[in-house]
C-alpha cells in the first residue's frame, strides 16, 4: 500500500503534545475508552474498517470535536477507520468548536450556499475533507448498520437509549464548553476541551494499535 499522507504539521504537533500528556487520564477513566480500543482492534484483526458515530444531542460541539480527534489520531496511528457525527436533534454546528478546531491545527473553510451551513474540516493535504454540520444521528451521510455508537454526552446518553443498527453502544462522556458561552474564559474552555478530547482519542488509538 502506498504510504499515508502526513497529516498537516499543525496537527501532528498538536497530537504529539497530548502523546506526551498520557498521564493525565485516570485509571477509571481508561476503562471507559478501553471498549473502543477493543472494537477497533478487534475490527482491523478482521480486516474490517471500523465506522464510529458520535452522539451528543445537538450535534454542535462535542460530536464533532470527538469525531474529528478521533480520526486525525487513527490516521496518524496508521488505523483506517471512518468517523461520523451526529445528535438527538440538529442545530448548528457551533462556531466556537470550530474556532478551537482551527486554533489546533484544522484548516477550515465554508462553502457559500451550502444547505446545511457545513463547514469543510481538513486534515491533511491529500486527503478529501470531512464535511461537519449538525445532523440526526441516522441522518445520511452516517450509517445505519454495522457501526459503534459512542455517546459523548449526558444527556443524549438518557434520551437516546436505542440506537438501531449499532453494533456497540459507549459512553465517553465529555464536559460541555457551552457553560462558558459569552464569558472572558470562553476560549480557554473550548481549548481545554479540545485537548482534552484530542488526548483521549488518541489513547484509544495507540492502544488499538499496540495491543
Amino acid at each position: 500500500m502506498p504510504p499515508q499522507p502526513p497529516l498537516l504539521p499543525a496537527i501532528e504537533a498538536f497530537l504529539a503534545a497530548r502523546s506526551i500528556e498520557m498521564d493525565r487520564i485516570p485509571t477509571a477513566r481508561r476503562s471507559l475508552l478501553e471498549p473502543l480500543a477493543d472494537h477497533v482492534r478487534d475490527r482491523t484483526g478482521e480486516g474490517r474498517v471500523p465506522r464510529v458515530v458520535f452522539v451528543c444531542t445537538h450535534n454542535s460541539r462535542r460530536s464533532h470535536l470527538a469525531q474529528l480527534w478521533f480520526a486525525a489520531s487513527c490516521h496518524r496511528c496508521d488505523i483506517a477507520v471512518e468517523t461520523y457525527s451526529g445528535g438527538t436533534e440538529a442545530t448548528s454546528f457551533d462556531h466556537r468548536a470550530a474556532a478551537a478546531l482551527a486554533r489546533a491545527g484544522f484548516e477550515l473553510e465554508s462553502r457559500t450556499g451550502d444547505p446545511d451551513g457545513a463547514l469543510l474540516a481538513r486534515m491533511s493535504p491529500g486527503l478529501e475533507p470531512f464535511r461537519c454540520f449538525s445532523k440526526i444521528h441516522d441522518q445520511p451521510p452516517n450509517p445505519t448498520s454495522d457501526f459503534v455508537a459512542v455517546m459523548v454526552c449526558d444527556e443524549a446518553d438518557r434520551t437516546c437509549p436505542l440506537l438501531p443498527g449499532a453494533e456497540a453502544r459507549l459512553p465517553i462522556r465529555f464536559e460541555d464548553p457551552k457553560q462558558a458561552d459569552g464569558t472572558p474564559s470562553e476560549s480557554m474552555v473550548y481549548d481545554q476541551r479540545c485537548r482534552e478530547i484530542a488526548r483521549e482519542m488518541l489513547w484509544i488509538a495507540e492502544t488499538a494499535r499496540d495491543r
